[in-house]
């Protein structure tokens, strides 16, 4: 049975604590007792000094009172999600370790001792695996264990250079301090992926362990939308490395548009039978100012990821700043603006020369376009430095 609890404010260390086994509950009366057991034998049989806490989330089918008749501590959890319940689990937990698993019989509490093993021998984080370990039939929806899963925890072991098989296994332990380091954020189901994304970009020690997966054991359908979910998570995946989905694409076309564009301005180019000239310019222009625009909104994202403290964080933001500050972003701005409106406006004064009269497309067209993209890159890189400005502010009050 969980260790006696003493009178101590929620979240400090009990050290007659070891583990804290949380599990977050949204009307699970039909299985949480099996969990709270599950639970119960784990720390029996592995002589822990441990509670166990139902993390609720605004359970109305009795799931309270199955977790005080098993002798379970109930946490009220008012804002709504997955990620709000477990946070709320974890700041009351008074123990060393913290394991945290559905409460929806998927997974064994039994598996979690090798888990605590891990942290016990220097780990930040250990993960349950699926997908090393065993899934039973029915477990898992074929498309979440072909496709979905597997795909999601592609993503994130690429883009943050994760070892992570299973991105977001239901099963995972973590010491306190971990948890207090990383500073987690998210109220939803993103918040399984921003535990991993941030401990393995913070440095963490980050191990992992197979488990098996259950059928669950509801009635009623699951809390998981497949499609809503999964797009949550990529989302969060993606928005939190705007480095590969934005700011790299964004130079790369950027580089080959301007080369293009540069290309062109000086006269049309034959390639093979095929003759690219203003046309392709104006193309090249537009591809410039797009990926100028990927740019720049990838510094931004990144900028406020990291002072809303939801993304991994940035030691060169703060150097960065001292570099590009407002008024050197206002005077390249300029400049480049600059540039690009006398070549407009020698244009206009040849046109006004010309009695403006017919214009000749071919040569005229060649200074607006270059001239046109300089003002786009002078005006944003204006506009930019003001947004910059403005987060680097609040970075600055926070440091």
């Amino acid at each position: 049975m969980p260790a006696a609890e003493v009178s101590r404010p929620d979240g400090e260390v009990d050290a007659e604590i070891e583990v804290s086994f949380v599990m977050p509950c949204l009307d699970e009366a039909e299985t949480l007792a099996g969990c709270i057991q599950a639970a119960q034998r784990c720390i029996e049989r592995n002589g822990l000094a441990a509670e166990i806490i139902v993390a609720d989330n605004g359970s109305t089918d009795g799931s309270r009172a199955v977790a005080r008749r098993l002798g379970a501590r109930v946490v009220e959890a008012p804002i709504r999600g997955y990620g709000a319940a477990i946070m709320a689990g974890f700041e009351a937990a008074r123990g060393r370790y913290l394991v945290v698993g559905d409460a929806d019989q998927s997974y064994d509490f039994e598996e979690a001792y090798p888990m605590i093993e891990r942290l016990r021998d220097g780990a930040d984080v250990c993960m349950g695996s699926r997908f090393k370990g065993r899934i039973e039939p029915g477990a898992m929806p074929w498309l979440h264990r072909w496709i979905g899963n597997p795909a999601l925890s592609l993503v994130g072991r690429v883009l943050f250079r994760s070892k992570i098989s299973d991105f977001h296994c239901g099963l995972r332990a973590l010491t306190r301090e971990t948890f207090e380091r990383l500073g987690l954020r998210t109220t939803g189901m993103e918040f399984a992926s921003e535990l991993v994304v941030k401990a393995t970009t913070m440095g963490c020690r980050v191990d992992e362990v197979p488990i098996t997966l259950h059928p669950d054991g509801r009635s009623r359908p699951s809390h998981l939308r497949s499609f809503r979910d999964g797009w949550r998570h990529l989302r969060f995946l993606t928005t939190l490395s705007p480095r590969f989905t934005l700011f790299l694409p964004g130079l790369v076309l950027m580089a080959l548009a301007g080369g293009l564009l540069l290309r062109l301005y000086a006269g049309p180019l034959t390639i093979g039978s095929a003759t690219l000239d203003i046309h392709t310019m104006q193309l090249a222009a537009l591809a410039v100012v797009v990926g100028y625009q990927a740019v720049t909104i990838a510094i931004a994202a990144r900028i406020f990821a990291v002072s809303e403290e939801i993304g991994p964080p940035a030691p060169w933001m703060q150097r960065a700043f001292v570099v590009f500050t407002l008024e050197r972003g206002i005077v390249v701005g300029a400049i480049l603006s600059a540039l690009g409106l006398c070549l407009i406006i020698g244009t206009a004064w040849d046109w006004y020369g010309q009695g403006f009269g017919p214009l000749a497309p071919m040569l005229t067209m060649r200074p607006v376009l270059l001239g046109s993209v300089l003002t786009a890159l002078g005006t944003q890189t204006l506009m930019s430095s003001f947004l910059y400005s403005m987060f680097g502010i609040r970075r600055r009050g926070r440091d």
